[in-house]
């Protein structure tokens, strides 16, 4: 059961705020939904930056289950200071360490075998370019997923969509299969990509790092 405290219930009135008004209701440790969502929101960020720093699918997973677990008692026990830095800088300090320790104990397993054990790890900037990267990769992947459930447009438009802009087919190709004009399949590409720009632009809102 979620506790409707002062912080706590002002997010679950607009769950839809930035993750600055979703850390506020993760003070509440009753408040289920709103750690899903906020770990529904960076998990996959977090998942693909520590791929992109060499990690493999299944210690990548560990990474972004450790930092965000470590994030929550941190921020819970006080220790986030606003005044000093953006949410994705403290996010991804954490996974830097995580991902370092991580890629230092196989270093040290390949120097066993006599192999080179140097870990190499980007600088801030690198891992801002990174995370940035797999930001929008996650909000181009959701927002997909939101077009294709959600209907927004009609089927044939999103099949065209589809074969045209995301598998490279000819205009006059998928005009063929689908039954269509040449011209319609450039219209379907407009729509298409006019609603994913809408969804992109209120999910880019959803995603706001600032403290």
């Amino acid at each position: 059961m979620i506790t409707a405290t002062d912080r706590g219930f002002r997010y679950m009135e607009h769950p839809s705020k930035t993750s600055t008004s979703m850390l506020e209701g993760l003070f509440d440790p009753a408040a289920d939904r709103v750690w899903r969502a906020f770990d529904a929101r960076f998990r996959p960020i977090l998942l693909e930056v520590a791929k992109k720093l060499g990690l493999d699918e299944a210690d990548a997973a560990d990474a972004a289950q450790e930092t965000l677990l470590r994030f929550l008692g941190e921020y819970r026990s006080g220790k986030y200071d606003r005044t000093r830095g953006r949410l994705r800088s403290w996010v991804l300090g954490i996974l830097k360490y995580r991902v370092a320790e991580m890629k230092r104990l196989k270093g040290r397993r390949r120097e066993f075998r006599g192999e080179s054990g140097i870990v190499e790890i980007p600088n801030d900037q690198e891992l801002d370019l990174v995370w940035s990267s797999a930001r929008r990769a996650a909000i181009l992947r959701l927002a997909m997923t939101e077009l294709n459930t959600n209907r927004h447009v009609a089927g044939k438009t999103l099949q065209a969509f589809d074969a045209f802009v995301i598998r490279h087919h000819p205009a006059a190709q998928v005009a063929r299969e689908l039954n269509m004009s040449v011209n319609g399949v450039y219209v379907a590409k407009n729509r298409v990509a006019e609603k994913l720009r809408e969804i992109i632009a209120r999910l880019d809102q959803l995603y706001d790092e600032d403290p």
